[in-house]
C-alpha cells in the first residue's frame, strides 16, 4: 500500500514509519517539523519508497494531492506535551481540531481508510480506573489551558465517529496512554526523556506536584504494533480503542528507578504547578487503562515492561551524549 502518515517526524510517527517500510509499504510522511524532527526520520528519508513533504496538515491544497495518492491515512499530527499545551493554547486547538477537519474530510473525499491518533488525556478528571472507551468524561474549568487539549481531541473524536457513522468512512480512533521510548523529546515536557536527560547529567530532577500521581508508560513498539494490527482488523472500524499498559507507578517512584538506573547523583526536587508552568495547573491524580477492548480486538499484550522500556531510553540518551 501507499501509506500516508501525518506527524511521520514525529515520535510515534517515526516509529511507524520504519515498521510500515518493514513490511514493505511506500511511505508519505508529513510533518511541519514544529514538534517533529527530521533527525528521527534519517533512517528511512534515504529508501526510495519514502517521500517527506514539510507542511501543515491544515494546508488543504497539499493534503489534497496527498490523500488522493495513497491509500490509507495514519493521522498522527497534533500538538503534544503538556509544556507546549500551557504555552501555546492557540496552537494547539487550532492545529488538532483544523488539521484533524481537513484530514477527515479529504479522506471521505476519497474514501480512504483513516486512523485518528487521541489521547488518554480525553477522560479528564474521571478517578473510576481502569478508564474504559465508553466511560463518561470530566474536564476541569476552562480556566486551565490543559483542558484545552483533551476538548480538541474530543472534537477529533466526534468527527471522526460523525463522518463514520453519516458517510460509512472507515474510520478508527486509537487513545494513547503515555506512550514512550527513544527519541521522546523532553522538550514539550514528556516526563520521562525529561528525568533521564536530568540523571545522566547528575542535575536535580525537578517533580511536579506532589509526586503521587500515577501514570501507565507504554514502549513504542508495543503501541506501533497495536496501530499495525488494528488498522487491518474489520471490527475496529467505527471503534475507539484504548492503547497501552496497565503497569503502573507513581511520578516519584519514577524518578527515584531512573536515578538508581542510571546510577546518578541527581538529588529529587518537588516543585509546585505554578512553579513549574508560570500558572496554576490542574492535573490527573491516576491514569489507567481499560485494554478489554483491544485485547478482543487483536489480541494484543503489552511486550516490554517499564524497566525494559526505561533501560532502552537510557541506552539511547547514552549513545546521543556520546555522539554514537
Amino acid at each position: 500500500m501507499n501509506v500516508l502518515i501525518t506527524g511521520g517526524a514525529g515520535f510515534i510517527g517515526s516509529h511507524l514509519a520504519e515498521r510500515m517500510l518493514a513490511e514493505g509499504h511506500g511511505l508519505v510522511l508529513v510533518d511541519d517539523l514544529s514538534t517533529g524532527s527530521l533527525d528521527n526520520i534519517r533512517g528511512v528519508l534515504e529508501n526510495p519508497n519514502v517521500a517527506f513533504v514539510r507542511e501543515s496538515v491544515r494546508n488543504e491544497s497539499t493534503m489534497t494531492a496527498l490523500v488522493d495518492h495513497c491509500d490509507m491515512i495514519f493521522h498522527l499530527a497534533a500538538a503534544v506535551g503538556v509544556q507546549l499545551i500551557v504555552d501555546r493554547p492557540v496552537h494547539t486547538i487550532e492545529t488538532n481540531i483544523h488539521g484533524s477537519e481537513v484530514v477527515l474530510n479529504l479522506a471521505n473525499k476519497f474514501g480512504r481508510k483513516i486512523m485518528i491518533a487521541s489521547t488518554s488525556e480525553v477522560y479528564g478528571k474521571n478517578t473510576k480506573v481502569p478508564f474504559n472507551e465508553d466511560d463518561d468524561t470530566t474536564l476541569g474549568s476552562t480556566r486551565f489551558t490543559r483542558w484545552s487539549y483533551a476538548c480538541s481531541k474530543m472534537v477529533d473524536e466526534f468527527l471522526a465517529l460523525a463522518y463514520h457513522d453519516q458517510f460509512d468512512l472507515r474510520s478508527i480512533v486509537v487513545r494513547f496512554f503515555n506512550t514512550i521510548g527513544p527519541r521522546q523529546t523532553g522538550q514539550y515536557g514528556m516526563v520521562v526523556p525529561r528525568f533521564v536527560r536530568r540523571a545522566l547529567a547528575n542535575e536535580t530532577v525537578d517533580i511536579y506536584g506532589t509526586g503521587k500521581q500515577s501514570r501507565c508508560f507504554c514502549n513504542v513498539a508495543d503501541v506501533v504494533d497495536a496501530l499495525v494490527r488494528l488498522v487491518d482488523c474489520d471490527d475496529a472500524v467505527g471503534e475507539v480503542v484504548n492503547i497501552g499498559t496497565t503497569e503502573r507507578i507513581t511520578i516519584e517512584a519514577l524518578a527515584e528507578k531512573i536515578i538508581e538506573m542510571t546510577g546518578s547523583t541527581s538529588e529529587k526536587r518537588h516543585l509546585s504547578y505554578e512553579e513549574a508552568y508560570g500558572r496554576p495547573f490542574d492535573d490527573m491524580q491516576m491514569r489507567m487503562p481499560d485494554l478489554g477492548k483491544v485485547e478482543r480486538l487483536i489480541g494484543y499484550e503489552p511486550k516490554h515492561t517499564l524497566e525494559q522500556t526505561l533501560q532502552q531510553i537510557i541506552d539511547y540518551e547514552r549513545r546521543t551524549q556520546s555522539g554514537e
